[in-house]
């Protein structure tokens, strides 16, 4: 029986909207990179954070999209203004 790799969910960041990525949940962390416009990104787990308004509402859930990746939940169309992930450790 062959092995199926299952790939991860991604959600669409905010349309017209480059990302900010930080090193952690809050924008007093350190910018990791920044996210074009037309992104997609895996949540691998989320936590909660500094909290933050944009597209999607206000929110203190972070998006955990890589190992010492965050983005606000604000910003990704996630379809729930809970969390959609486990939390991180």
């Amino acid at each position: 029986m062959a092995e199926v790799a299952v790939a991860a969910t991604r959600y669409p960041v905010a349309p017209g909207y480059r990302l900010n990525v930080r090193s952690g949940p809050g924008t007093n962390y350190r910018l990791v990179k920044v996210l074009p416009y037309g992104a997609t990104v895996p949540i691998n787990c989320q936590k909660p954070g500094e909290r933050v308004s944009g597209p999607y509402g206000t929110t203190d859930i972070w998006d955990n999209i890589a190992n010492g990746q965050y983005v606000s939940d604000a910003y990704v169309l996630t379809g729930s203004n809970g969390y959609v992930a486990v939390r991180c450790s």
